[in-house]
């Protein structure tokens, strides 16, 4: 979600003036990172895609493809819909945890890489500059850290409850946007663009309110997944798995 709010020229004080009233969103614009926090971004979001593909490549089935453009659309225009948050802000589904589930970590990061190169070269939502920034934050760390940690909670509570699958995915979803408005903190940290605790306190105090939004969203969705096709799920209930002739994605 962006941190337009704030300015390479702002003191700690005009930071949070401008931060509170604005839409805050964790999309890094351009000349807010240094050249070597972007380029350490870029080289871990190019190397994370590329295992992606050839993963996808070698495991997923072209059946696979269709789902993921239905999915890569749901989410781009998921995120062009802001709900508000105390304060005057607002906030926007990330959809990292959700390809996750959806798709499984590998195609869900290439999904998120599309949507986010669209945003960032139509929309001009986040530089393109930072867009490998943009794409760890968002996109791999809720996809990776996200899948993995809703199917630990998940594996723990019981994989063929949808309660527990749903509380797995609200616990992955929101900590995910935390987490991501975290790492983005110590980026503009890093990059001296801001203090390490004004960027903090801007971004992960408002974003854990955002990450809520995150998860009814994600739960909201997987739940209807669920009761409608979930053998469309990356790892599907016990009960679908053996109904499905042909699962869509290698388990």
């Amino acid at each position: 979600m962006t941190v337009d709010a704030i300015s390479l020229s702002l003191s700690s004080a005009q930071v949070w003036r401008w931060v509170m009233p604005s839409h805050l969103a964790m999309h890094v614009p351009d000349g807010f990172l240094s050249l070597p926090v972007s380029l350490v971004t870029w080289i871990v979001a190019i190397a994370l895609i590329a295992v992606s593909l050839k993963r996808v490549e070698s495991e997923y089935k072209e059946r696979t493809v269709p789902l993921m453009g239905v999915c890569a659309a749901f989410i781009f225009a998921a995120q062009m819909i802001n709900f508000p948050i105390p304060g005057g802000t607002s906030g926007h589904l990330l959809g990292g945890t959700l390809a996750g589930v959806l798709l499984g970590p590998w195609a869900g990061s290439l999904v998120m890489a599309v949507v986010f190169l669209v945003q960032g070269s139509l929309f001009q939502d986040g530089g393109l500059t930072v867009l490998g920034a943009n794409i760890f934050n968002m996109g791999l760390i809720g996809t990776f850290g996200g899948y993995y940690l809703y199917r630990s909670i998940r594996l723990a509570l019981g994989r063929n409850s949808l309660s527990k699958t749903l509380i797995s995915v609200a616990a992955a979803a929101w900590t995910s946007v935390v987490v991501a408005s975290i790492v983005c903190a110590i980026e503009l940290a890093l990059s001296g663009t801001v203090p390490f605790a004004v960027a903090l306190a801007a971004m992960a105090s408002w974003h854990v309110l955002i990450g809520i939004g995150e998860a009814v969203i994600s739960v909201t969705t997987v739940s209807f997944i669920w009761r409608s096709r979930p053998d469309l799920l990356y790892d599907p209930p016990r009960k679908a798995r053996s109904l499905a002739s042909e699962p869509l994605i290698p388990r």
